[in-house]
């Protein structure tokens, strides 16, 4: 892997959590999540805002941790941060537990399971960072795009959501070129049966100037 992609990642990390300091009070940063399940020997890949910053080169503030953690772990991961974190309680949801602070109500970390067809594969499509001591996994440039492409269609998500997501996306596509379109039409695939097609179509959308349609 090249340095200088593990450095814009780490880089990104760094950003994105002072932001986030700064606008929320008490945060537990990516980096004690990543501290805690790396001692427990946790298997895990960094979601959500803090592990995709890299690949959209424009960190942003966010008030939770987003992790995946494989099936045979989730439970383990979950009891670790629990005990890391005493003050957070845990609410199970078919998708993720999520971790709350009970006095704010906020989700401070959210344990996302691996019980979809893309977040199976998840774990085999993961790029490599260390930062701060520590060697974590983000996602792949192509599963990050196939991780919002999932959330942009989602029929659960909000419509607000759904156009940060898009965002998400279009800066992605903006700020790396080098896309290998086989793996991600495979991954697309993953999110539904003609998702393929579907994802590529959207990365046309964006490279040829045209509105995204969601």
């Amino acid at each position: 892997m090249p340095v200088k992609a593990r450095d814009i990642h780490a880089q990104s990390l760094a950003t994105s959590s002072a932001l986030s300091e700064y606008y929320v009070p008490n945060l537990i940063t990516p980096l004690q999540v990543i501290r805690v399940l790396n001692a427990a020997k946790v298997r895990f890949m960094l979601l959500g805002a803090h592990g995709l910053s890299g690949w959209m080169g424009k960190p942003r503030a966010t008030e939770d941790v987003d992790v995946l953690v494989g099936t045979r772990g989730h439970k383990k991961a979950v009891r670790t941060l629990l005990t890391a974190f005493p003050h957070l309680q845990a609410e199970d949801n078919p998708a993720v537990t999520r971790l709350r602070d009970p006095e704010t109500g906020t989700i401070v970390i959210d344990v996302m399971k691996a019980n979809q067809p893309l977040y199976l594969d998840a774990l085999k499509h993961t790029h490599t960072v260390e930062s701060g001591g520590q060697r974590y996994q983000v996602p792949s440039l192509e599963l990050a795009l196939a991780t919002k492409f999932a959330a942009m269609i989602s029929l659960t998500r909000t419509e607000k959501d759904k156009f940060q997501d898009a965002h998400d996306f279009m800066y992605i596509l903006d700020t790396n070129p080098d896309i290998d379109l086989v793996k991600l039409h495979a991954l697309g695939q993953l999110v539904h049966n003609g998702g393929g097609d579907e994802i590529v179509e959207k990365v046309r959308q964006v490279w040829a100037g045209e509105r995204l349609v969601l």
